[in-house]
This record gives C-alpha cells, structure tokens and sequence, in this order.
C-alpha cells in the first residue's frame, strides 16, 4: 500500500496495522482459529491486549482483515501478471505461475486460505462476501483468458468455468503439497508442470 500522501500519524497506524495482521496470520496459521486467542496475537505483536483491541473489537474481526489483506495483494499481484500479458497461452502461464510463486512466498496465509476453502465445503453458508468476491475475481482472470484461446483458435471450444475450477483446484493441491513437505521439486518445475499438463489439455488438437 503506497504511503504517498499520508500524515506520519497516518503511516504509522498503518505500520501498526501491518505489523498486527502480520502477527495474526503466523498464530491462525500455527494454531487455527478456533484454538488461538487475542493473548497470542497481542504477545506475537508484542502489545497488550488493550492496545490490540484499540485498532481491532474482536478475534474475528482481526482473522476477517488479516484474510482480507492477503488475498487482495494475491489477487491484485495477479491481476496485474496476467494483464501485462496479451496472449492466452502466456496469460495461463503468468497466472499460474504468480498464484505458486505468492503463496510460496505467503505459506501463513495459504494455511489461513485453505482453512477457509475447507469452512465453505463443511458449511456452504459460512462463505463470506469478502472471501467469494477474491474467489470470484481468480475466475474472471481465468475464463477471460479461457475466452481469448477460444477466439483465437490456439484452444478448443469447452465449458470455460468448468475449466477455470479445474485450473484452480489443480493449482491448490500442488501447493498443498509443497507447504506440507511432499513434493520434491522446486517451485519454478511445479509451474512447468502444471501449465504443461493444463495446456496440452485445453489445446486444439
């Protein structure tokens, strides 16, 4: 977030405000939300609880924000990567390989993330405005691209949202197996692989 314009009072709540998500997202992902407290947060940020609550009411509140913030810089980190580029193949390519290559660098918030995802599947209502809208966003960028191969002809005609899932969830699973030590292979092979076995599967044969 650009600091440009702000007042020191300003930068330094917003400081003060990175520096507590940044807290929160290593304690949810250590301990989950239902078993990390406030008390964990604060003594992670290194304030007193009092101090917490003065930027933040509750618990929830805090994991909704710290979820909110890293999924907007993924998605924003996203959007930007896959808009530099102008062909469907290499639109495909820079989203993959951005959405591995952040949340290798992010691990917390994946733990947080997938934790989420699970909550939808267990409890279809649980499923947030915030967390449907950056879900939503991921799905635009892929079946815009998706569009594109189709009126381009380098990809055959298929049901684009089906596709786009499928992209989606295959891409989760390989982080899910990085972050739990599983795979063997470095980043940049996952997202090889990954686009290889995507596009030999959507291209015109």
């Amino acid at each position: 977030m650009s600091l440009r314009g702000k007042t020191k009072r300003e930068v330094l709540l917003e400081f003060r405000h990175q520096e507590i998500l940044e807290a929160a997202r290593k304690v949810f992902a250590d301990k989950g939300y239902s078993s990390a407290s406030v008390e964990d947060i604060a003594h992670a940020a290194g304030i007193a609880k009092g101090t917490l609550y003065l930027y933040y009411p509750s618990k929830h509140d805090i994991y909704r924000e710290a979820l909110k913030r890293g999924l907007e810089a993924l998605c924003g980190d996203l959007e930007n990567k896959v808009g530099a580029e102008r062909t469907c193949e290499n639109r495909i390519r820079a989203f993959i390989s951005a959405k591995l290559t952040w949340f290798e660098q992010n691990r917390d918030l994946f733990k947080i993330y997938y934790a989420e995802y699970a909550n939808t599947v267990r409890q279809p209502p649980y499923l947030h405005r915030d967390f449907k809208g950056f879900h939503e966003r991921q799905m635009k960028l892929l079946t815009g691209a998706l569009h594109q191969g189709v009126l381009e002809g380098v990809i055959r005609k298929l049901p684009a949202e089906a596709a786009a899932l499928a992209i989606l969830d295959i891409a989760r699973g390989i982080i899910t197996q990085r972050l739990l030590g599983w795979s063997r292979t470095n980043v940049q092979d996952d997202i090889d692989f990954l686009f290889d076995l995507t596009w030999k599967g959507l291209a015109c044969r």
